[in-house]
C-alpha cells in the first residue's frame, strides 16, 4: 500500500477537509493579506480583490494538491504575486519602482515577509484607512468588519439588521470614496493621529455595543459581534502598544464580555446587573481586563481618557462579589470624571444610575428629569426614570414610564421585559 503525504486531500472527505482549511486560514489571514497587498497596489478595494483572487487559486489547488505547509504563507505569496503583476501591467514599471522603491523584477516577493513587524505596520495602515473620518460612521463600521474582521457582507447584513444590499453599497461607496480623495495608505502622526485614533476606538465600541446590547431585532445579545470587536480590540493594542486609550478599550471589552453568560436568561430575555449571578462571569477575561488597564494606566501621559475611564467603572463592577458590594460611590465620581472628560447625556443617564445608588433615587431623578429634552425618543431614559420612581414608591407613574420605555425600543426581548415591569403582558 502506497503511502500518501501528510496534508494530500483522499478523496471526497480530503477535498471537504482543503475547502475547509482555506476558508478558516483565509478568514484569520485576510486582514494581514489585504494590509500587505494595499501597500503595492495603494487601493483597498483591488487589494481586496487580489486577496479574493489568492482564495480562489487555493480552493482550486489546495483539494488537488494538499494543503501547503505554511497556507498563510502560500495565501500572502500568491495575493502579491498577482498585485506585482498588475502594477507591472497598469503602470509604467520604471515609474512604478520608485514609488515602491524595490526592484520587482530581481527580488521576487518572499513567502512571508522577513520582518513580523512590516506586516504589523500594513495592519495598522489598514485599521486607519478604513476608519478614516471621511467616511460616514456607518460606512466605517462595515468597511471595518469586512476587511479586519472577516465578515461577509451577508453576515454584516446580519448583524446589523439591515439588507444584504445596503451593506454591499456602503462598502463599495467606501472603498471609492477612498480611491476618489486619495486617502494615504498610512498611520497619521501628531494631531492627525489623535483625531483619526479616536475614530478607529469609537467603530470597534460600536460594533462590540451592538452586539452586547442590540438596539434592534429578536435577540438580545450578539456574542459574534462582541468577538469581532473584542479580536480588533486585542489586534489593536499589540500593534499600538504605547497607546492608553487603546488599551483602555480593551480593558473595557475584556470587563464587558465577561458578563456575557450570566446577562440573558434561558429564554433570552435580558438579566439586569443587580439580579446577575456573578458566578457565571467570566474570570479569565476579567483577568485581561485588570492586566490591560493596568498598561492603560502605564502608558498613560496625562489622565486618563474616555475608555480608560470606563474600564475603570467596569474594574469597580468586576471586583465586586455582589450587586451590594458594589463601589457606587467610586462609580459615580467615575462618572463624574468622564462627563468631564466627554460630556453625553448618555454619560449623564448613566452617572444618575451611580449617583441613585451612592446617595439615593431622589437626587438621581433630578439629573434624569433635566436630561429629557437632550434625549427625546432613547428608551433606557424611561426606563430608567421607572426604576427610580419605582424605589420611590411611585408605582404608578413607575408603570407609566416602564410602557412608554417598551414602545420606544426596537429589540423585542428588552420590550418583554419592559412590559414585565410593567406589569403588563409582553
Amino acid at each position: 500500500m502506497n503511502a500518501q503525504p501528510p496534508g494530500t486531500p483522499r478523496g471526497a472527505a480530503g477535498t471537504a477537509d482543503a475547502v475547509d482549511s482555506v476558508e478558516t486560514v483565509f478568514r484569520l489571514e485576510s486582514p494581514r493579506i489585504i494590509a500587505a497587498v494595499t501597500r503595492i497596489v495603494r487601493d483597498i478595494g483591488i487589494a481586496e480583490e487580489l486577496a479574493q483572487d489568492a482564495l480562489v487559486a487555493a480552493l482550486e489547488q489546495w483539494p488537488r494538491d494538499g494543503v501547503p505547509g505554511n497556507p498563510g504563507g502560500w495565501l500572502m505569496t500568491t495575493a502579491r504575486r498577482r498585485a506585482i503583476d498588475l502594477v507591472r501591467r497598469r503602470e509604467n514599471y520604471a515609474r512604478k519602482l520608485a514609488e515602491i522603491g524595490r526592484d520587482l523584477t530581481d527580488v521576487p516577493p518572499p513567502p512571508e515577509p522577513s520582518d513580523p513587524e512590516d506586516i504589523d505596520d500594513d495592519l495598522l495602515r489598514l485599521v486607519f484607512t478604513a476608519c478614516h473620518p471621511v467616511l460616514a460612521p456607518e460606512a466605517r463600521t462595515a468597511l471595518t468588519l469586512r476587511l479586519l474582521g472577516g465578515l461577509t457582507t451577508a453576515e454584516i447584513a446580519r448583524a446589523f439588521l439591515v439588507p444584504e444590499p445596503t451593506v454591499a453599497q456602503r462598502i463599495v461607496r467606501a472603498k471609492r470614496t477612498l480611491a476618489r480623495k486619495n486617502i494615504g495608505f498610512e498611520v497619521p502622526y501628531g494631531p492627525d493621529r489623535e483625531a483619526r485614533l479616536g475614530s478607529v476606538l469609537d467603530v470597534i465600541y460600536l460594533i462590540f455595543n451592538e452586539g452586547y446590547a442590540a438596539t434592534a431585532g429578536d435577540d438580545w445579545l450578539r456574542p459574534a459581534l462582541c468577538e469581532d470587536a473584542l479580536r480588533l480590540a486585542r489586534q489593536l493594542a499589540a500593534l499600538m502598544p504605547k497607546e492608553s486609550e487603546v488599551h483602555g478599550l480593551a480593558a473595557l471589552l475584556e470587563f464587558q464580555y465577561a458578563r456575557t453568560a450570566a446577562r440573558t436568561a434561558p429564554d433570552g430575555t435580558p438579566v439586569l446587573l443587580k439580579d446577575q449571578n456573578r458566578r457565571r462571569w467570566d474570570r479569565l477575561l476579567i483577568a485581561r481586563g485588570v492586566h490591560a488597564l493596568t498598561r492603560a494606566d502605564a502608558t498613560a501621559t496625562g489622565a486618563p481618557g474616555p475608555y480608560a475611564l470606563q474600564a475603570a467603572i467596569a474594574a469597580s463592577h468586576a471586583h465586586a462579589y455582589t450587586y451590594e458590594e458594589t463601589d457606587w460611590q467610586r462609580i459615580a465620581t467615575l462618572y463624574a470624571l468622564l462627563a468631564a472628560r466627554a460630556p453625553s447625556p448618555v454619560v449623564e443617564l448613566n452617572r444618575a444610575v451611580a449617583v441613585s445608588m451612592a446617595r439615593g433615587p431622589a437626587e438621581a431623578l433630578e439629573i434624569v428629569d433635566a436630561l429629557a429634552p437632550a434625549l427625546p425618543g432613547y428608551h433606557l431614559l424611561p426606563s430608567v426614570r421607572g426604576d427610580l420612581l419605582e424605589r420611590l414608591g411611585r408605582e404608578e407613574e413607575a408603570r407609566a414610564e416602564f410602557t412608554r420605555a417598551a414602545s420606544l425600543t426596537q429589540n423585542e426581548k428588552e420590550r418583554e421585559l419592559l412590559l414585565r415591569r410593567a406589569g403588563a403582558t409582553p
